[in-house]
C-alpha cells in the first residue's frame, strides 16, 4: 500500500453546498474567527499543488 497516488487515479469528490461552512474556523490577525470555505481549502490545493515537487525516481 502507498500513501501516493499517481495523477490519473481517480477520487470520488462528494460538494457541499457552495460556501458552506465545514465546521471550522480560523483566528484572523485581528481576532476575529472567520469560517473555513470550499474556496479556501481549494485555493489551498491549488497552491500547494504549484510547489510540488515530484520524488526521485526510486532503482
Amino acid at each position: 500500500m502507498t500513501l501516493h497516488t499517481s495523477s490519473t487515479d481517480k477520487v470520488e469528490v462528494v460538494r457541499k453546498e457552495h460556501q458552506a461552512h465545514l465546521g471550522c474556523s480560523i483566528i484572523d490577525a485581528q481576532g476575529r474567527e472567520v469560517p473555513i470555505t470550499e474556496d479556501m481549502i481549494q485555493q489551498a490545493c491549488r497552491e500547494l499543488e504549484l510547489r510540488l515537487v515530484k520524488p526521485a525516481q526510486q532503482g
